[in-house]
């Protein structure tokens, strides 16, 4: 199995001990009591992101490009200090504090999560990642074994939304911005559309959203009106305001009967589900880029190379042009979307990718690919945004 840095060992420590039921279900709500005191998103220290500053995203994106016929090429990658937008972006639930909502202290499994999903982005944008006190994997991991911890949901959110209207006074200054969310760090971000955005004048300053590895509703045919009334799904690259959002899984093992992802309450809905790879529709090419070193997580066994015979790697992110395709599905197994490898057995790149949550040697096929929605398609999205950048400016220009 890849190793996807300390989020995916995360995810699998907190899914050894699972039952059935669903994480959010099995934890509870605490008490209302003394109000918890605000943070104060003036401080350097409130974000993992700011532009202009040596922090968790200024890293090192470097990546081997794997050609199918094995050769290796490097992939050299450099933020924009000029970029004309903004990206302000809510991470998923990664924290290993020991509390049921997490501290304000970045720890490496915060780090970690925005160079993968996040910080790629500075190509295209100025990155804004504030700390929030999340729901921590310990919570969820006593929840569904049956020892719930009592949770402060509303701090969280609460947290996102004060350096949200720290960002909007102090940073904004009239540029857009694009929203990027994953998991719970999407679920936190509709809430903020729903109360301070959508329909509202914040609207005008959103390039999109895209609000990954969530379950969206919109009514069957539509693609607005259920978690937003003025916010549509996207179609092209070059429109702005709108909503990306999916959930992954493989073509070859779609969401079972017990899937937390790609559905939603109400006949009438369906989880929203817009391929990065073919706005339009259709398929398309995945451009991932996915953690280049490889480990075992449910045994010693060496997992086979990238390619063969085997090349060392040095370099800290993997892309394989060519062996992902997808497309959004909707049937009754669900609406997400479905992610096809095309490995050949006759050339020297690997066949697959992983990316499944295996626990005790088993893929547990309710999550699909959750724990890489964000790097699965991160070349696609990241040129996304850069294109809807360029359509905002223009329509800026025409006002």
């Amino acid at each position: 199995m890849f190793r996807h840095s300390i989020i995916v060992l995360a995810f699998i420590a907190l899914l050894a001990a699972a039952e059935k039921s669903p994480a959010q279900s099995q934890t509870q709500s605490a008490p209302a009591g003394a109000a918890q005191s605000k943070n104060d998103y003036g401080k350097a220290e409130s974000w993992l992101c700011r532009p202009g500053r040596k922090d968790a995203c200024a890293v090192d994106l470097t990546t081997t490009v794997v050609a199918a016929n094995g050769k290796l090429t490097e992939e050299k990658w450099a933020a924009n200090p000029k970029a004309p937008i903004d990206c302000f972006y809510v991470y998923p639930t990664v924290s290993l504090d020991a509390t049921p909502n997490s501290d304000m202290n970045a720890g490496p499994e915060e780090r970690s999560v925005v160079q993968h999903q996040f910080a790629r982005f500075g190509s295209q944008c100025r990155v804004f990642a504030p700390l929030y006190r999340q729901v921590t994997l310990t919570a969820l991991r006593a929840g569904i074994a049956g020892r719930p911890m009592a949770v402060d949901r509303a701090l969280g959110y609460n947290d996102v939304v004060d350096a949200w209207k720290y960002y909007l006074e102090h940073d904004n200054q009239g540029r857009g911005v694009v929203l990027i969310g994953h998991s719970q760090g999407s679920g936190v971000l509709t809430q903020l559309i729903r109360n301070e955005i959508d329909g509202k004048p914040a609207q005008e300053r959103i390039v999109s959203a895209m609000l990954l590895g969530t379950n969206i509703p919109v009514p069957k045919g539509r693609d607005v009106g259920g978690a937003f009334q003025h916010m549509p799904l996207c179609h092209a690259a070059n429109q702005t305001g709108c909503v990306i959002t999916y959930v992954t899984f493989r073509a070859t093992a779609p969401p079972p009967a017990n899937s937390r992802f790609g559905r939603v309450a109400g006949e009438d809905r369906v989880a929203a589900c817009v391929n990065p790879a073919a706005l339009g529709g259709g398929s398309g090419e995945l451009r991932a880029y996915l953690s280049a070193r490889r480990a075992s997580a449910s045994s010693s066994a060496e997992p086979p190379p990238w390619v063969t015979p085997a090349q060392p790697i040095n370099t800290p992110f993997v892309s394989a042009p060519g062996l992902l395709t997808a497309e959004c599905v909707s049937n009754e197994k669900g609406s997400y979307l479905a992610v096809t490898t095309h490995g050949n057995p006759k050339d020297p790149r690997a066949d697959d990718i992983a990316g499944d949550v295996v626990v005790g040697g088993q893929v547990q096929a309710d999550w699909g690919l959750h724990l890489i929605d964000v790097q699965i398609a991160m070349g696609n999205l990241v040129e996304i945004v850069g294109q809807q950048a360029k359509a905002y400016l223009a329509k800026q220009k025409k006002k």
